[in-house]
């Protein structure tokens, strides 16, 4: 299995799969709409690519022991591999990156994708995260 700077290639060609339909969507609708407008689109055009895609997955979390009855939700889990969380801010902060160290934390993944659709161009809303 063949490795792209320190993630596995299938990691990078699920990566890159994302970022293009990032690209497509945000080149039909731009910026300016909710989160979950834009979660659902990226969801249906990577599902029409052929990857599994898991909206709002649960991960439970665990106090002492005891399963909270607040689990956490990822935006989207695809092809079980790439966490995606989508945003539609007016600028990235600190706390945004924080948030998806600590899903990669909670699951065992290596990548975040953080994908802020409302910037005019795409390029600027994508950052990678990884653990």
């Amino acid at each position: 299995m063949g490795f792209v700077g320190s993630l596995e290639a299938e990691i990078e060609a699920v990566a890159r799969a994302i970022v293009d339909s990032a690209f497509k969507v945000h080149s039909k609708y731009g910026p300016g709409l909710l989160e979950g407008i834009y979660e659902e689109c990226l969801a249906m055009e990577l599902a029409k690519r052929g990857h599994e895609v898991l909206r709002q997955k649960r991960v439970p979390l665990f106090y002492d022991g005891v399963e909270l009855s607040t689990p956490l939700r990822l935006d989207l889990l695809i092809d079980d591999a790439v966490v995606v969380e989508v945003k539609a801010v007016d600028k990235l902060i600190p706390i945004h990156r924080a948030q998806c160290l600590t899903y990669l934390k909670l699951t065992g993944k290596r990548l975040c994708l953080m994908i802020n659709f409302n910037v005019e161009l795409i390029r600027d809303g994508i950052e990678r995260i990884i653990h």
